[in-house]
Formats: C-alpha cells, structure tokens, sequence
C-alpha cells in the first residue's frame, strides 16, 4: 500500500508524524530550524521506515527564490540520518538542467551511502520533455527514487495557476500518459521507487489516481495537517475540499492552533489514510 507522509508545523511534529512509516523533510528547514532538526535526528523511527529528504525546490520556486544550493545536500541529510536525497531540480526549466544536476549528483550521493530521488522538471508545455525525463530515469543508474511533483505535472501543461480544474486532473493525465508509454512498468522493472510530491485541489486526488496506486511507493502533502489548523476539513465535494487547495504556505513556524482545529487536522490525515487503503485493491499488471 502507498505509504503517506503528512507534513506538518515543527511544534506539531509529535502529534501528527510520530509513528509513521514513510516521513518527507525539507533541506531548508533543517538548516535553519534546531527543533524541526532535533525531532528527525533524535525520535525513534519504526523498523523499516523511509526518511526522504526534500530539496525545497516546490518552496523555492513558489517564493520565487534560487533553488537550495546543491552543495549543502549532503550535510543537511546527514545531519537527520535521511534514506534519500531529493537531488537539485528545476521547475519551469529546459530538462537537460535537471538530468544533468543528477547525473553529477547521484554517483556522490550512493558514494556516501544515500539513496537518490530524482524529480523531473521541464519549460512550461513542454509535454514531450517531461516524459522523455520519465524514460531516461526508469533506466538511470543515478536515480533510485522518482518523483512525480504537483509542479511538473501542472507546469507540463500550462495550467499551474488560474485554472482549478485542469491543474487537478493533470497529475491523473500525466500518470495515463506514462502507462500507456511503458515507463511505469519500465521503471519497476529495474527497481526504482515512484514517490508523489504534494497534493493538488483536494485529497480526493487519491480516487482520481488510484489504478496506478500500486505503482507509487510514498506520497506526501501538508494538505491534511495545514487545512485543519486553518480550521478547514475535507468535505464532500467532488475534490474532498470545495474551494480547492489552501493556497496559504505552510509556516512551519506556527504555534497557535485550538484543540478543534488539531481535532480537524487529526480527521483530515484519517480521510486521506482511509482512502488509500480503500484503494488498496489494484494491481500491477506488466505486459
């Protein structure tokens, strides 16, 4: 089963990421925050637990600030003991940018005993790019881990903002475009592990995907934990959240919540763990 990372406000961390079994950290935040530092290094992680470490380029590229610098990767992962560094990527650049960065990066990284993720990235509309990125990284010496980001998937056709309803269904086209290429398929064939980044318009984005469920190893999102501290909880809507995505940033600095909004955050998390295990009934059929 997809295993689900919910990411949450350094205060909060024991109540909503103890105890589970796949966890997403940002390199940015490791640097700059002792306690979000603390919590990964020195909690005590369940026995076959996934620790990714993120490159906070969705972050970055969303304040319109430079990527995280490639060079202080290593450093922050080994500072919280990650599984996987997310190499540098590029969203909204040509794909060679990011194909390059990771064949620099990944042989470093295996040399130092981390796992490499690697995230595709193009220009804006550049469908072909995207999934041409895909290929070279279902047979990649320098890649373990593929992600499948709510910036590239959006990016690809040109409907990252202004436009609701293309932005969530496009993580759904693009996954069909990848099966009907082989690549998924490919990409198992030879080992690697599939991970989606971030959430689009609503939870129920899991429904949507769920045929290629079986395919993707660890998901992630801050959409359970940041919507019920805003005080917000998954609805019945066709996307599980009626007016779409909390377009507020998270600030992992956060401290004022109620016990009604963690109540909320609490329910959130379950709807979005009840889904993917009732969705756990696909398989993977490679022809």
């Amino acid at each position: 089963m997809t295993e689900f990372c919910h990411i949450a406000p350094t205060k909060y961390l024991d109540m909503f990421a103890t105890g589970r079994m796949s966890h997403l950290v940002l390199a940015h935040l490791i640097e700059e925050d002792k306690e979000y530092t603390k919590y990964y290094k020195e909690t005590p992680r369940l026995p076959g637990s996934t620790l990714i470490m993120d490159n906070s380029a969705f972050e970055m590229y969303k304040q319109g600030k430079e990527m995280y610098p490639s060079e202080k990767l290593l450093e922050m992962a080994t500072a919280v003991d990650a599984d996987y560094i997310v190499m540098s990527d590029y969203p909204g650049e040509p794909v060679a940018k990011t194909i390059n960065a990771a064949m620099e990066l990944g042989p470093m990284y295996k040399n130092q005993g981390f796992g490499t993720f690697f995230v595709p990235q193009a220009e804006i509309g550049d469908i072909d790019g995207v999934i041409e990125s895909f290929r070279w990284a279902a047979t990649a010496y320098e890649v373990d881990y593929i992600g499948v980001s709510i910036l590239t998937a959006p990016n690809m056709f040109g409907v990252e903002s202004g436009n609701n309803l293309q932005r969530f269904l496009s993580r759904w086209k693009l996954m069909q475009m990848l099966d009907d290429e082989g690549i998924l398929d490919l990409a198992k064939e030879n080992g690697k592990k599939i991970h989606f980044l971030g959430m689009v318009d609503g939870p129920n984005e899991i429904e949507l995907v769920a045929q290629w469920l079986p395919y993707v190893d660890t998901w992630d999102s801050s959409a359970a934990v940041w919507a019920g501290l805003n005080d917000i909880e998954f609805d019945r809507s066709p996307t599980g959240l009626i007016k779409g995505k909390n377009e507020i940033e998270v600030d992992f600095s956060y401290k004022g919540s109620t016990i009604k909004q963690m109540a909320k955050a609490l329910r959130n998390m379950k709807y979005i763990d009840d889904l993917l295990e009732d969705n756990d009934d696909y398989e993977i059929q490679i022809q």
